[in-house]
């Protein structure tokens, strides 16, 4: 008998872990890989997971770390030289000067997010997110106590919130807004002129306006731009994992708001220390990849074009723009309203991995698949050929 058994009690999550969602992608991450398992063959277009290896000017600058055995504890921020690449970075592509005094290294993404919530806002503030977004934003919130205010960021809307909706949220008491462009699932992209509104709205009422970039760079119809060419006052998130290629590094990167900085600084020391050393090492040699990122963003055009392509023809025609990223969001409403079986049954029965659109929509998401096109594309074709012959054997 446990001692748990013995004492009679019932051990729960608090009610702040019970409010946390499941990601549902990482579910259907875990199935597939279940299946492979198994000795089942899956066509993987369900997670944002880069194919291919990192670049290899990363991977010899991991092994010259490892080499050196410079791998000890970094201050919070993250190491120098590449706090002074990223601030070189805007310089470069945006024409926007960054003190590398703003710049934190962060585990991933993610951890950003965190830290920049906590330090942004208080217990309870309303945060407005698009819909639909990526999910994590809505459970993070949920597990930091504070409130999501979803935005209509669908069809109707142009794929993109709107500054009226903002700006009413805001006099409503919202406290800022947490939003990405080019956004997770639907790619879309806010326009220069839609981006400086919404910073705009945000500040003028006092708010707080986060800006997710991870991924930049990953656009195929034009460059997009970064909040800080409209504000000084804004964070602005990125990553290493997407256009970089290095999503298991977990290594990303944050700018923050000056009169901020200290306030990120004291909680990045207690909640992270600092972000993986050897990944820091290896992030600096990325900026020197570009060659060999680029013609791995030539391959993401092409299993895009190949989707834009295919998939009307298994009646699947109406989908979000996919300006950037690289996943399509498509309106899967003449075969069901049920996202998530459909899903499961498409991985059960064809071996295709999606992902539904309820994780990224919990209005209309039952009506979307998401599919990843990052893969190789081997792997796009296979996905592309089961699905056509499950379609024809299953659509209405």
């Amino acid at each position: 008998m446990s001692a748990s058994e013995r004492s009679g009690q019932e051990l729960r999550p608090s009610q702040r872990a019970g409010a946390v969602d499941p990601f549902i992608v990482m579910d259907v991450l875990r199935d597939a890989q279940a299946m492979e398992a198994s000795g089942v063959d899956v066509a993987h277009m369900e997670v944002g997971q880069p194919g291919g290896k990192a670049p290899r000017k990363v991977l010899e600058a991991a092994r010259r770390a490892i080499e050196e055995d410079d791998l000890g504890y970094t201050e919070a921020r993250g190491i120098a030289p590449l706090r002074e690449r990223i601030a070189q970075y805007y310089a470069e592509r945006h024409g926007v000067a960054v003190s590398p005094q703003r710049v934190f290294v962060t585990t991933g993404s993610s951890a950003a997010f965190t830290l920049a919530l906590i330090a942004a806002f208080d217990t309870g503030a309303r945060v407005g997110l698009a819909n639909p977004g990526y999910p994590a934003y809505r459970n993070i919130l949920h597990a930091l106590n504070l409130k999501p205010v979803l935005l209509e960021a669908g069809p109707q809307a142009g794929w993109a919130p709107q500054a009226e909706e903002m700006s009413a949220h805001m006099a409503a008491g919202m406290k800022g807004a947490l939003l990405a462009s080019p956004v997770n699932p639907t790619g879309a992209m806010l326009s220069r002129e839609e981006l400086s509104a919404l910073v705009r709205v945000v500040e003028e009422a006092g708010g707080i306006y986060i800006s997710d970039e991870i991924y930049h760079r990953l656009t195929y119809t034009e460059e997009a731009e970064t909040a800080l060419a409209y504000s000084d006052n804004v964070f602005v998130i990125n990553s290493f994992s997407k256009y970089y290629a290095m999503t298991g590094w977990r290594v990303g990167w944050m700018v923050v708001p000056e009169a901020l900085c200290r306030a990120v600084e004291v909680l990045a020391q207690n909640m992270f220390i600092n972000a993986p050393t050897i990944s820091q090492y290896a992030a600096l040699a990325a900026f020197d990849a570009t060659d060999e990122l680029e013609e791995r963003k030539r391959q993401y055009a092409e299993n895009r074009a190949l989707l834009l392509r295919e998939l009307p023809g298994m009646g699947l025609a109406e989908f979000a723009p996919a300006e950037g990223a690289f996943y399509l969001y498509c309106d899967v409403s003449s075969l069901t309203t049920d996202s998530v079986a459909l899903a499961r049954r498409i991985l059960r029965e064809a071996h295709v991995a999606t992902t539904p659109g309820v994780d990224f929509d919990p209005v209309n998401g039952h009506r979307y698949l998401r599919f990843s096109y990052c893969a190789a594309r081997a792997d796009i074709e296979a996905g592309l050929e089961r699905l056509a012959r499950w379609l024809q054997r299953n659509a209405p």
